[in-house]
């Protein structure tokens, strides 16, 4: 990423050069749970986890965030255990994340401008999808909530099934390429953490990052994240730009 382009100049040939935007939803959509640590939720697993199969390996035990825990218990059900675990505690966990989430997506604030720039991106012809780590269901329900469920093609959650496709696996990313039929270096995704870049870059597309936290922002810009915004507003005046120049 060039420090010396201008910021619009830059956000322009990314958007022009694009024929699908890839949200990821907590962040670039809404700041799902707030300030609000997600402990309680990890805490929540663990406790069920543990009166299904036992004493923790320590890194189920150490770990607080509610989507992080669920790889690590995934990685645990596979281990070896003298007594074979049981599938259906890493199911529980899932679900306890995904309810959790219905709840949360009852009260979360929609990111601002959010709904600015996905009106203008439509407008320009680019197509939308929503790429998460959360369950597509209380996604969905946002994005309902929002009535913008008519301008995205699809929103596609986390792998019930297989914990282990969250980001930074590509396998969200890769399945809205599928679904759009386009290629790869013709997407774009919008993301807030290292974890979608890395997705992005193993699936092939571009990606901008959109963040608050300026070691973040460094962090993404290091690791080849092709621009990084704070807000949404520049994104929106560069599609306005282009739209106007159609």
């Amino acid at each position: 990423m060039s420090e010396t382009l201008d910021e619009q100049e830059a956000l322009r040939r990314l958007l022009d050069r694009s024929r699908a935007v890839l949200f990821d939803f907590d962040g670039p959509v809404t700041d799902l749970f707030g300030d609000a640590s997600t402990a309680p939720v990890a805490r929540e697993i663990k406790e069920v986890v543990r009166s299904a199969w036992g004493t923790l390996d320590p890194d189920v035990e150490d770990c607080d965030d509610s989507h992080d825990i669920l790889r690590h218990v995934r990685d645990m059900f596979e281990r070896p255990a003298l007594v074979p675990r049981s599938r259906a505690a890493l199911e529980q966990a899932e679900a306890i994340v995904t309810q959790h989430e219905y709840v949360a997506v009852k009260t979360a604030e929609p990111t601002p401008h959010i709904v600015e720039l996905v009106d203008v991106l439509t407008d320009l012809g680019i197509r939308l999808v929503i790429v998460s780590n959360n369950s597509d269901g209380p996604v969905l329900a946002y994005v309902r909530s929002l009535a913008l469920q008519s301008k995205f093609d699809a929103v596609l959650g986390r792998d019930p099934h297989e914990l282990r496709h969250m980001k930074p696996d590509p396998d969200s990313v890769n399945r809205a390429v599928d679904r759009l039929d386009l290629p790869a270096s013709v997407c774009l995704v919008l993301g807030d953490q290292l974890t979608d870049l890395a997705a992005a870059q193993a699936a092939g597309t571009r990606f901008i990052g959109y963040t608050q936290s300026a070691q973040r922002a460094a962090e993404m810009r290091e690791r080849g994240a092709d621009w990084v915004v704070s807000s949404h507003q520049p994104l929106i005046s560069a599609a306005e730009q282009l739209s106007t120049a159609n």
